[in-house]
């Protein structure tokens, strides 16, 4: 039985895992992600009992109750590489004794739901609009450092969006990552917008944005806006969406994200007072997880 040593599962002196700062016992099965760490407190603002919450660094987490159904919402901070951190300990806390440091013998799933902000690309993604992502394109090259991520990847889609793109391999490798299907049925059902969604690796040059240092391509939103693929269009940019369903999906849990659109980068619309809307999107994951 593999054993897991201190160097590479890291466990604080209180048992919890070193950067979320949860115990195994604090975790519920379902599992609600935000980026922003204020707005956990927002989604358990709708929580009939509080069980626990913890604070470390950009990772607050409230495990609580909601209409009978257990739930964690945790804050994972912006980008794929925090949600390396928090897919990787989550399933470590579901799935590794962590007193003997070895594997548990029953495989636990968790089922796992980011709710986020995006940014529209497509006339029919207006602001107010929320998104599934079915499939991610994954800009920030995580997934290509685990073994398998063919496995679980649209290896068709992403050949297509490099010739698309004529893609320039300074860029590293484009990853396409797949949502549990299942799990899209039950929270987009007949009122989210289903895409593909593009998850950067940063939220000014890799969407596109230009202040004052030049892209490498300044035709590219136009180009991403264009692509077709099986029937559907990239609806947005966000920066987790990715990660969030391909290491899911590696390590055997159901995931995906859903987001409400802030900007349209198509029709340049913006709107910064998205944090007194979110609450709609947010209440109907609740009633869906």
């Amino acid at each position: 039985m593999k054993t897991f040593p201190p160097s590479e599962l890291i466990i604080n002196e209180d048992g919890s895992a070193f950067h979320l700062h949860l115990r195994p016992e604090q975790l519920a099965d379902r599992v609600i992600l935000v980026g922003d760490p204020d707005r956990v407190s927002t989604v358990a603002g709708h929580f009939s009992d509080r069980e626990c919450e913890v604070s470390s660094r950009e990772f607050h987490s409230i495990t609580g109750t909601y209409q009978g159904k257990r739930i964690t919402v945790l804050s994972t901070g912006i980008g794929c590489d925090n949600i390396d951190i928090v897919l990787t300990e989550l399933d470590a806390l579901a799935n590794i004794d962590f007193n003997t440091r070895t594997e548990k013998p029953e495989h636990r799933t968790l089922t796992i739901v980011r709710i986020g902000t995006c940014g529209g690309l497509q006339p029919f993604t207006p602001t107010g609009s929320f998104i599934a992502s079915v499939k991610s394109i994954g800009f920030d090259g995580l997934l290509n450092y685990y073994e398998g991520r063919n496995d679980v990847c649209d290896l068709a889609l992403e050949e297509a969006f490099k010739q698309h793109m004529n893609w320039s391999p300074l860029k590293g490798a484009p990853y396409v990552a797949v949502a549990d299907a299942e799990l899209i049925e039950q929270i987009a059902q007949n009122d989210m917008v289903r895409g593909i969604t593009i998850a950067c690796g940063g939220f000014y040059g890799p969407q596109g944005r230009q202040i004052r240092l030049k892209i490498q391509d300044p035709d590219q939103n136009k180009k991403v806006e264009a692509f077709k693929y099986d029937g559907f269009h990239i609806c947005n940019f966000e920066m987790e969406s990715s990660a969030v369903a391909g290491l899911s999906s590696l390590l055997g849990h159901q995931a995906m994200t859903c987001c409400m659109v802030i900007a349209n980068r198509y029709t340049t619309e913006m709107n910064t007072e998205y944090k007194n809307t979110i609450d709609t999107l947010i209440v109907k994951v609740l009633d869906r997880i």
